[in-house]
């Protein structure tokens, strides 16, 4: 396509508060015919430890990320967390620790490219109006399976062995240490400095999944600095927040506008253990308890910016509802956005109580989108591709997800709450492509007011502008044109038409501009 440059930029960047109120009513601004929200996280889960990207040469690689993430996002989905450190090691060019063997096939073995995953994934997720956020595991230093022998010279264990415990045949750094939290921030403000990431995302695996009968090795290291707790499980707890606060530390000292989440186990705690603690109507597994994770505290202190828990069970689930916890956790959401982690398989196997008929995905949606939720994470990428290989699964995940609507990220005015200046001089031009609406972007004084992409709103001639109605975003895009040829539009645009165009102005939190509008005829 031809492109243009335009000479004159925005002279001024207006700023304005977002109330909480507003914020809310953004959130939750819909279409009247599907209640679908203009403000939605709708992210994927990609691992990399099931070894799906084994055995295949670099270009392979990058060709299996493509079709996933064109897959993705047909299913609407605006958010990807990308394993990048499994088990202490690398998915990406790191400084600290050896290739991951679910890259290469063996610790430490460069790939056969010249080719970083991170960098590239980040590429291919702008381009496509997708965040990424880089998933790491913090503690987690080696999987069942991984021999001490197989385990690359580079790998952090052999420089300090003594900073490491063992447990159910995991290699983990010991929780308990100072120096391990030092070292897991400096890992993790290595990859905040040197990518352009738009999050850090921590999974479920803090202390290990407990087994029974075995103890974790920790006796020693409590006696020796107990720091004033009485009780081992409150002090393990400790150790975690302290973790976790200092991550928050480093990643928004560094750069603050990258979005610090955890998706933690989806039971906080169950009430019938003890009413000292808030609970869930639920039974198993504990974060509190058993994980010692107190993902409330990190709320309430506001060490995490958001908070994804793995509600991955049916609804009537005997011991872990999950109607039981969408609504607990939508009522303990504490003032951070909460999105409910979704298994797609699960939701497919079992039936909607009302309706034997259908499957669970759809009243599932129709159940968080009836709580303040701010979104969902589908687990996993590779299953909702398997499933949107068949027409019937694609139309049914866009139907039940987006309704073929674009959704902008949910606000996070804790961080940041101004908005960039409204784009100027739009313009209809002519090309050989076709017609194409360019403007120019605002001007910006600092990175948070920085404009990184546009959202393009269209209306017929004479209906009213109302940018809360998601069903009127024709495109999302990084560039400041917009090619009108149907391809480039989620909705076509018929000839000899005259029509009004919004465009508005989005920062690195997707604070949105006022609207700038243009008449073309078409």
């Amino acid at each position: 396509m031809r492109r243009f440059h335009i000479l004159s930029l925005l002279a001024i960047v207006a700023a304005f508060l977002v109330s909480c109120s507003a914020q809310r009513k953004a959130a939750v601004a819909s279409s009247s015919a599907d209640n679908i929200p203009k403000r939605e996280f709708r992210g994927a889960w990609m691992q990399v430890v099931n070894g799906q990207y084994q055995g295949m040469t670099s270009a392979e690689q990058q060709q299996r990320l493509l079709e996933q993430l064109n897959v993705l996002q047909q299913a609407g989905v605006n958010a990807v967390f990308f394993q990048v450190r499994p088990e202490a090691d690398a998915l990406y060019v790191s400084f600290y620790e050896p290739w991951s063997r679910f890259l290469t096939g063996e610790q430490g073995r460069n790939p056969d490219a010249d080719w970083d995953p991170l960098q590239f994934m980040i590429d291919a997720c702008h381009a496509r109006g997708m965040e990424l956020h880089a998933w790491i595991n913090p503690y987690r230093a080696a999987l069942k399976g991984l021999r001490k022998g197989d385990m690359h010279h580079k790998h952090p264990w052999f420089r300090f062995p003594e900073r490491f415990v063992e447990y159910d045949g995991l290699l983990l750094f010991n929780p308990a240490l100072q120096l391990n939290r030092d070292y897991i921030c400096t890992v993790v403000g290595d990859i905040v400095r040197r990518y352009d990431i738009d999050g850090i995302h921590v999974d479920d695996y803090f202390y290990p999944y407990p087994v029974a009968g075995v103890p974790f090795p920790d006796d020693a290291d409590f006696a020796a600095d107990p720091r004033g707790f009485a009780d081992k499980g409150d002090w393990r707890r400790d150790n975690v927040s302290l973790l976790i606060s200092q991550l928050s530390a480093t990643i928004h000292g560094i750069k603050p506008w990258v979005k610090f989440g955890v998706s933690p186990f989806g039971i906080y705690h169950n009430e019938k253990a003890s009413s000292a603690v808030p609970g869930s109507a639920t039974s198993g597994l504990q974060n509190y308890d058993d994980l010692y994770a107190d993902i409330l505290l990190w709320i309430e202190k506001g060490w995490i910016d958001y908070n994804v828990p793995q509600l991955y069970w049916e609804i009537g689930h005997p011991r872990a509802d999950y109607a039981t916890l969408v609504h607990w956790w939508a009522a303990h959401a504490g003032g951070r956005p909460l999105f409910i982690g979704q298994d797609l398989e699960r939701s497919l196997q079992y039936s909607d109580p009302q309706d034997p008929a259908r499957n669970q995905l759809a009243v599932k949606f129709r159940m968080q989108r009836d709580e303040p939720v701010s979104g969902y994470c589908w687990w996993y990428a590779d299953a909702l591709r398997t499933h949107m290989a068949t027409p019937s699964g694609k139309a049914e995940v866009q139907a039940v997800a987006h309704a073929g609507t674009l959704a902008l990220q949910p606000l996070f005015p804790f961080i940041d709450h101004k908005a960039p200046g409204p784009v100027r001089k739009p313009a209809k031009i002519e090309t050989d492509d076709g017609p194409v609406l360019m403007w120019t972007a605002p001007k910006f004084k600092t990175e948070l007011d920085r404009p990184i992409r546009y959202v393009v709103y269209r209306f017929a001639r004479g209906e009213k502008v109302d940018i809360s109605n998601p069903t009127h975003i024709v495109a999302l895009t990084s560039h400041n044109f917009l090619n009108l040829s149907p391809q480039t539009l989620t909705q076509p645009l018929t000839p000899n038409q005259e029509y009004t165009f919004a465009i508005t102005a989005l920062d690195r939190l997707q604070n949105e501009s006022r609207p700038t509008t243009i008449k073309v005829k078409l």
